[in-house]
């Protein structure tokens, strides 16, 4: 069995807590909570209408194609904005 080798150079981030690695670990160090209010859609027809929902993300800073954006389900997009490799 032959094993290929994989090296991370760099590490990134979507979260209810934050969209990027600086300010996620200072929110979790600091104990901050990406819990609130569901605002993305309207849950006033739930028992429950909190959520860890992500928050000011840009889909087209990562997908320069708006048919991408348009044809992506959300959770793709984060997966694809966290694969996406940043130039500097």
């Amino acid at each position: 069995m032959s094993y290929r080798r994989v090296v991370v150079t760099g590490l990134r981030v979507i979260s209810p807590v934050a969209n990027n690695l600086k300010t996620f670990w200072d929110n979790l160090v600091h104990g901050k909570s990406g819990i609130g209010r569901i605002t993305q859609f309207d849950a006033s027809t739930y028992d429950c209408r909190i959520a860890g929902e992500v928050g000011d993300f840009n889909p087209a800073e990562y997908l320069r194609n708006p048919k991408d954006v348009r044809r992506t389900d959300r959770f793709t997009q984060f997966a694809m904005a966290c694969s996406l490799v940043l130039q500097v």
